[in-house]
């Protein structure tokens, strides 16, 4: 079958590789429809292997070369018996997250912080960059009727999005600070949107990107390498500040804009996942009485709240969508393009 595999930095071949195999107890065979490619797909690409693993994964076994993919729909194949939450023929989103079970933070529920976890597409056998994976049965949501495959592939980063506009504690009449406009920021700034706030600031340096986000008419998107991009955010905020932030650009200058854009006691969600160390002020987080909550990943358990959110159509998450392209280009249209400074590029979906 075909898969876009992850062997070494800068190197992922679209190649035909083994079928998964047998179907085993507690797994589901699935075939993936749409894929997107993720900013942890892109770290992996240019600075990897990060978490794709060298050696034998201590929960899964598994290693590079790793099928990639993680936030994919897919069509049920086969279903074990003795799982009755998804049928043949069902269409899914794939919730990728694989935990231990017993360790301290798996025992108060907190899966998504498990001390040993893993992920289907980064290491785990397989991922949804291919025609066909076993995943766990835990994994599968049966999709709500009226969401499609293409949105059902966006649950997962708009559950990222979701948990990081949810932690920074957005309440409607709120204004928001995002930093970055890919699609981690458009998806916060969507999610804001839908959770009520009255002010969306997005900041963001790349013009393909603000001139995309001015399309999406969500808020106000300026440009922070321009003169007077703190005069302008004061402006938006009545002299304020914003209430929140919203980190997504993973970058120190994008850590910087929000610390110094929040208001007097504002909170902040550092959503983007940053490969080197960032400099801050921390004067400002006590002359300012800040807090920074660190976001990773999302809870399992808000899989389905996020699916019916999309449902109500209050959650357009199929608007981030730029590129749509086949497995086949994945390789130089998604993570050459995406990687590009140049990128007119947003998010990229597959079309397996």
């Amino acid at each position: 079958m075909r898969a876009a595999t992850f062997h070494a930095r800068r190197d992922i071949r679209i190649e035909d590789v083994p079928h998964p195999g047998a179907l085993k107890v507690g797994l589901v065979r699935v075939r993936p429809i749409y894929c997107g490619i993720c900013g942890t797909d892109l770290h992996e690409y240019t600075d990897g292997p990060i978490v794709v693993p060298v050696d034998p994964h201590p929960l899964t076994g598994a290693a590079a070369p790793q099928i990639l993919g993680h936030e994919f729909a897919a069509t049920v194949l086969e279903v074990p018996a003795g799982v009755d939450s998804v049928a043949v023929g069902d269409l899914v989103s794939i919730m990728p997250l694989i935990s231990c079970g017993e360790c301290g933070p798996c025992r108060r529920a907190d899966n998504h912080l498990c001390r040993q976890m893993a992920c289907t597409g980064l290491s785990w056998q397989g991922g949804g960059l291919s025609d066909e994976v076993l995943v766990p049965s835990y994994q599968v949501f049966r999709l709500p009727e009226g969401v499609s495959a293409l949105q059902g592939a966006l649950v997962e980063p708009a559950a990222v999005a979701a948990h990081g506009v949810d932690r920074a504690g957005l309440r409607p009449g709120n204004s928001v600070l995002i930093a970055g406009g890919g699609p981690i920021g458009v998806l916060a700034a969507l999610y804001a949107q839908a959770a009520g706030a009255a002010c969306i600031i997005v900041s963001e340096p790349n013009e393909y990107r603000r001139a995309f986000l001015e399309r999406l008419d969500l808020g106000h998107v300026i440009d922070p390498g321009a003169a007077g991009f703190r005069e302008s955010l004061l402006d938006l905020t009545d002299g304020l500040g914003a209430d929140i932030a919203v980190e997504c650009s993973a970058t120190e200058a994008g850590l910087s804009a929000v610390v110094d854009g929040v208001r007097t006691r504002g909170k902040i969600s550092q959503v983007a996942l940053h490969v080197r160390p960032a400099m801050i002020d921390p004067m400002l987080l006590c002359q300012m009485s800040l807090t920074i909550e660190g976001i990773w990943c999302y809870p399992t358990d808000d899989w389905p709240r996020i699916m019916s959110l999309i449902s109500t159509g209050r959650f357009p998450v199929e608007r981030v969508v730029s590129h749509e392209i086949p497995l086949e280009s994945a390789v130089q249209d998604g993570f050459d393009e995406l990687c590009s400074p140049a990128s007119t590029a947003v998010k990229v979906l597959i079309k397996i």
